[in-house]
């Protein structure tokens, strides 16, 4: 009943939303230009309610050019593989150099691979860049069969192979766990398309080291309560239906509790820069709500698998965690260089748990494994911002370069 009561809320509200966008156009564009301010303050109220609900459709990234030397050359997005549950995404670049290939592994946890938008435009001056573009499970047929924490491995592996030999990693977050385990097995096997490098960038490896409170709330309830409270069939109008799902919006809901006050006061904020005329500061947080309010569906079984593996009894750290039926040693990764980032503010994954790599891969040679702590930043500044760019992004090409 999960999905079909957030559907009927959605439906209920579609003809406001209606209503809002034909007063606009009456009003005319030039609306928020004119005077009084009652009729640019309508306006702006009328926007707002535009704005009131989620999409369920990806966003474009919106690379069109990226800087190779002293010169811009285009982007275009190219499929390399495509599987039901994703696509390894290409950005082709129209530039004969070679470059070292670069597969960023985005996560599977209610939003679209585009919130990494900012960490492809950086490595794309440097690297011939491809990304994990997860696909939203609830457009997902049943007969293309359960995707758990097993499956996610098998696509990296996939994906991997695809790229071929000397290419490296870059996971954000959750998948450094299925980006470590995946180099592990591809090394227990003898893979030859092992990575050269990975890079892991604040990612819950141990999440037993200074828990935080995603941690804590995890942990406090049985995996059978998550199952039972959070997993949702998909409505019959959608290609994936009868999918089991955790539903984006409902990762969309736990996000906005854990800082409520602030999203309340960037849509007010929001209103007042519209209301004013203040249309640049207004697009700043409009571009940001535009992709936090784009929410992706999980499948249910990997949804469950990595709360129960990862969060509440970090497997692959205690060294219990299996791949089809096989343990996982990541002392068996040899010829794949670690490096590790976290920020000092991060406040969901804290510092130590992404580090805890490196006494797990054991069997690297000390000159082969780098950690980085970036002071002044939260989760998303790891991977995105001016530190990201100025400070973060030299130790990750320097990896990639040491490593190619």
């Amino acid at each position: 009943m999960l999905y079909l009561a957030y559907q009927a809320q959605s439906d209920l509200f579609d003809p406001a939303r209606a209503l809002a966008q034909a007063a606009i156009v009456t009003l005319g564009s030039r609306a928020l230009l004119g005077e009084p301010l009652s009729l640019r303050a309508a306006a702006a109220g009328y926007e707002m309610v535009t704005r009131a609900g989620l999409t369920h459709e990806r966003p474009p990234y919106g690379i069109a050019s990226a800087r190779v030397g002293n010169r811009d050359v285009p982007v275009t997005e190219e499929a390399a593989l495509t599987l039901p549950f994703g696509t390894l995404l290409h950005f082709r670049k129209d530039s004969d150099l070679a470059q070292s290939k670069v597969l960023v592994v985005a996560p599977m946890s209610g939003h679209f691979a585009t919130l990494l938008r900012n960490t492809v435009a950086t490595l794309l001056q440097d690297h011939d860049v491809y990304i994990t573009d997860w696909h939203n499970a609830r457009d997902v047929p049943l007969k293309a069969g359960p995707f758990g924490y097993d499956d996610y491995v098998d696509y990296l592996i996939r994906f991997m192979e695809q790229l071929g030999p000397e290419a490296h990693l870059v996971a954000v977050c959750q998948p450094c766990v299925q980006v470590l385990t995946a180099a592990a097995v591809m090394a227990q096997t003898g893979n030859p398309a092992q990575p050269c490098s990975m890079t892991l960038m604040a990612g819950p490896v141990d999440t037993r080291v200074n828990p935080t409170a995603v941690n804590k709330l995890a942990s406090d309830k049985p995996i059978g309560w998550f199952e039972k409270n959070l997993i949702a069939s998909v409505p019959a109008r959608y290609p994936g239906a009868r999918r089991r799902v955790y539903p984006g919006f409902v990762q969309l809901g736990a996000f906005l509790a854990m800082n409520m006050s602030r999203h309340v006061n960037a849509h007010i904020d929001l209103f007042t820069h519209l209301a004013a005329g203040e249309f640049e500061k207004a697009q700043t947080i409009k571009a940001f709500y535009d992709e936090y309010f784009a929410v992706l569906d999980l499948p249910a079984e990997f949804y469950l698998e990595t709360v129960q593996w990862i969060f509440q009894e970090a497997r692959l750290a205690a060294g219990t965690l299996t791949y089809r039926g096989e343990r996982v040693d990541c002392g068996a990764i040899r010829k794949t260089a670690l490096l590790t980032v976290e920020g000092e503010r991060d406040d969901i994954c804290s510092l130590g748990q992404t580090a805890a790599a490196h006494d797990l891969c054991r069997g690297l040679k000390p000159f082969r494994k780098r950690h980085h702590m970036q002071a002044g930043v939260g989760h998303y500044g790891v991977f995105s911002g001016r530190k990201w760019e100025s400070q973060i992004y030299p130790i990750v090409r320097n990896m990639i370069l040491a490593n190619s």
